[in-house]
């Protein structure tokens, strides 16, 4: 009896050490994984930081203006003027703020039931600012096409 039971704790023993194996060989493959992640990681950033840098000498003032000078005759720039930038309050109405028309249904005779709609006209999106905060003429702002965005 004895010599079953010493076989059955082997037997186990054995089957706890094939667990304790498993379990820390696939601790060790996250742990790499983990680490060749970081690496990933670091290398990302450290591009993102180049990028930055490149991107501040490729945009420097002095750079830039050089380039327009040699290239003006190609690309004919003209500086912006400040009243041709629009603010926020410039903008046209959202699609939300803009009234729903009214609609209703009449029935009409005995014969059968026919939908009509009240015929109300629908403001038109005005720009949030008025035309003589951007320097235009009163009649200019009329013709200005507004219209609706999602």
């Amino acid at each position: 009896m004895l010599k079953t039971f010493d076989l059955v704790l082997i037997g186990v023993m054995t089957a706890a050490a094939a667990v304790t194996y498993t379990i820390k060989h696939r601790a060790e493959l996250k742990l790499e994984e983990v680490h060749r992640l970081e690496a990933e990681i670091k290398l990302e950033k450290d591009t993102i930081d180049l990028l930055k840098a490149d991107w501040a000498l490729q945009s420097q003032p002095n750079r830039l203006e050089r380039l327009v000078n040699a290239y003006n005759a190609e690309l004919q720039l003209q500086p912006t003027d400040s009243t041709a930038l629009v603010h926020a309050r410039e903008l046209p109405m959202l699609k939300s703020e803009v009234p729903v028309p009214d609609v209703t249904e009449a029935k009409a005779g005995a014969k059968g039931a026919t939908v009509t709609a009240k015929a109300q006209p629908v403001p038109t999106p005005v720009p949030r600012g008025s035309g003589q905060q951007r320097g235009l003429v009163q009649d200019e702002a009329d013709e200005i096409e507004t219209g609706s965005v999602e």
